[in-house]
């Protein structure tokens, strides 16, 4: 048996020798020839260190006589005759003198010089580090005899196999350059070696050359660090760091971890496997409650009808909400549908793992508006409200009919946005329809004229208020649409292009009073509610219009002008109620919740929509998601939400 089997019996493996002897080993090295060139000591010295050699504990130079051991090595004792001589000459003197001042003892030292030659410093090194190595064993009798030798195999210990080498390369490249997906790479099962030489003994070992990074990796992958910690501690401390300081950085790492009492290793991530022809391909994986894990996102239906809508003659009457969305409170939120990928898994698995309910209100009124809802409230018995909403432009805007050309074949409005389309616009379409109607009078212009006042037109949400002429739509006609009463957001201090705005983020009241229409029956003396993101109060307007006595609401809404827009609503719909306006969703604290809490005896219904200034797809410059400066204010409704359930289950 070769010395180094003996050693990999002591460490529990030749792997794990691998890593905790020849790296301690490799890193006394370095530390050591470093020194030694400072020294002066030939240049050959320092360019054959081979920094791949897998096995660096097998040593080159004569072995000592027999009868020649080494004392208190692994806390056993040895006796020899290998000894210091001063026969040698000042040069040899000098010699031993030089590895005392390193910290070796003088047995050491006569030890390794008889063994190795005074001529050869290198492998007068390697021997007192081999030994050194050992010092550190706990296991008794060691033979040191035995391990002498493996001097004759000591070049073929020092090379890689060639196939295995290989194989390492690759892994490393592998590790640096891969994307961080590692379920799809096979890595695991091809990247542990067994480095058993059980049946290698005979193979013969060639060396490949290796990028300076590539050797690094290598080299500290095989002192017992982490591939992945290795790769980054050669990117942190940079691309001409040395070993030393790379060794250094790990060290410093893995002690910083042990020392810190809230680390905890991250769960190691379970490797698919795949058979050939199944590389690279996806996989559905489908979670307990019918949702895709990260790999498959939730996805918009078509139609977008969510569970149900008034016009639907199957809708969904039930489904099985998870045990921790279970109220009191009843909770309703609602963004943008159209959100960048991966948004609603996020506001689904904070908003306790409950099925987005998608909804476009073209389905409830003449205008396009696809919005995601998560709630928890139940499906069975919906109403609309009554009369319906008129579901055409025609119906919704009948003075337009008059002059709508018969080739502009829209019947619904597009989404309704916060902007609208300029005079400039308007003016442009104006010439070219007159300067065509000049030239060819009594005729529809050409196809590509059509195409682009249609285009125009659908985009802007322009409408036929004249011959030739089409305008935005006024901010009376987008209440209507959106279910508000005429004239809602005038007046209050608030600007034209406000009332856009506002009317652009608010809720659709007819679809919204669809959802909240179950609430009728078990609130029939009023409800209590905190609303989050009011804005002009679509929320209350839904219940006022649906029949529901409004007893309490905290309204939290930051724009002052639609405060003054719910207060003034309040007023003119003799609420009986208490209203109760908050500036902004940051001081709703949780002394604050408590205190509102005490006063009213909790909520029935927490609603709102936290801004989409980051998730709507008009949006070119800072479509963030989730991350946005405003669209992050989602994580305050979910804050302020459980905060409300735990007071209330506490109480």
């Amino acid at each position: 048996m070769l010395f180094d089997d003996q050693l990999a019996k002591q460490f529990g493996g030749r792997k794990q020798m691998h890593g905790r002897v020849f790296g301690l080993l490799n890193l006394l090295r370095l530390s050591n020839l470093t020194h030694i060139a400072s020294e002066g000591v030939s240049e050959d010295a320092g360019t054959d260190v081979s920094w791949n050699t897998d096995d660096e504990l097998e040593i080159d130079g004569p072995p000592c006589d027999s009868s020649s051991v080494l004392s208190n090595v692994g806390h056993t004792n040895f006796s020899g005759s290998c000894e210091a001589s001063s026969s040698g000459g000042p040069a040899r003197t000098k010699l031993f003198d030089h590895f005392l001042g390193m910290g070796f003892s003088e047995k050491l030292v006569a030890t390794a010089i008889d063994e190795a030659g005074d001529d050869n410093n290198e492998a007068i090194l390697e021997t007192l580090l081999t030994y050194s190595a050992l010092e550190g064993s706990t296991e008794q009798g060691l033979d040191i005899a035995r391990c002498r030798q493996i001097d004759e195999d000591a070049e073929l210990a020092k090379e890689f196999d060639a196939e295995i080498h290989d194989k390492i390369v690759a892994d490393c490249d592998r590790k640096i350059n891969a994307d961080s997906d590692f379920c799809s790479s096979d890595y695991e099962e091809n990247g542990a070696y067994d480095f058993s030489d059980s049946d290698n003994d005979e193979k013969e070992y060639t060396s490949v050359s290796l990028s300076e990074k590539q050797q690094k990796l290598s080299f500290l992958t095989d002192m017992g660090y982490p591939a992945d910690e290795a790769s980054l501690a050669i990117e942190r401390c940079g691309p001409n760091s040395s070993l030393e300081e790379l060794a250094n950085f790990l060290c410093a790492a893995q002690m910083a971890r042990a020392e810190d009492p809230y680390y905890v290793d991250p769960p190691a991530v379970k490797k698919r496997k795949y058979l050939f022809n199944e590389l690279g391909k996806h996989k559905r994986r489908i979670s307990a409650n019918g949702f895709g894990d990260a790999e498959e996102h939730i996805r918009l239906p078509k139609p977008m009808v969510g569970f149900g809508v008034p016009t639907d003659p199957c809708p969904i009457t039930h489904r099985k909400l998870p045990e921790a969305a279970l109220g009191p409170p009843y909770f309703y939120y609602e963004n943008v549908a159209l959100a960048p990928k991966g948004v609603w898994d996020t506001i689904s698995r904070f908003l306790y793992d409950v099925e987005p309910e998608f909804v476009d209100s073209k389905f409830f009124c003449a205008a396009n508006r696809k919005r995601g809802y998560i709630h928890n409230l139940p499906i069975k018995n919906r109403f609309p409200l009554l009369p319906l909403a008129p579901r055409t432009i025609h119906d919704a805007l009948p003075l337009t009919k008059r002059w709508w050309p018969s080739w502009d074949t829209r019947t619904k409005l597009n989404c309704l946005q916060t902007v609208t389309g300029s005079s400039r616009n308007t003016e442009r379409i104006r010439k070219v329809l007159e300067d065509w109607s000049r030239g060819a009078q009594g005729t529809d212009p050409p196809p590509h004229v059509q195409k682009f006042i249609f285009d125009e037109c659908r985009k802007w949400n322009f409408v036929w208020v004249g011959r030739n002429k089409v305008a935005p739509l006024e901010p009376d006609e987008v209440e209507i649409l959106l279910g508000f009463p005429r004239n809602h957001t005038r007046g209050g201090g608030i600007s034209r292009t406000d009332r856009y705005k506002s009317l652009g983020n608010s809720f659709q009241v007819d679809t919204v009073a669809y959802h909240l229409s179950v609430l009728k029956d078990k609130f029939p003396y009023g409800i209590k509610m905190l609303s989050l993101f009011s804005g002009i109060g679509g929320a209350e307007v839904a219940l006022h219009r649906l029949g529901i006595p409004l007893k309490v609401v905290v309204s939290v809404e930051k724009s002052e002008g639609n405060r003054n827009v719910v207060r003034g609503w309040w007023e003119q719909t003799n609420q009986k109620g208490t209203l109760i306006d908050i500036e902004d969703v940051q001081q709703l604290t949780g002394d604050k919740l408590e205190q509102l809490m005490s006063a009213f005896g909790g909520f029935d219904l927490v609603i709102g929509g936290s801004p989409c200034n980051n998730l709507a797809g008009s949006n070119r410059v800072s479509r963030d998601g989730l991350e946005g400066k405003e669209s992050s204010l989602f994580y305050d409704y979910f804050r302020i939400l459980d905060l409300v359930r735990c007071i209330m289950g506490k109480k």
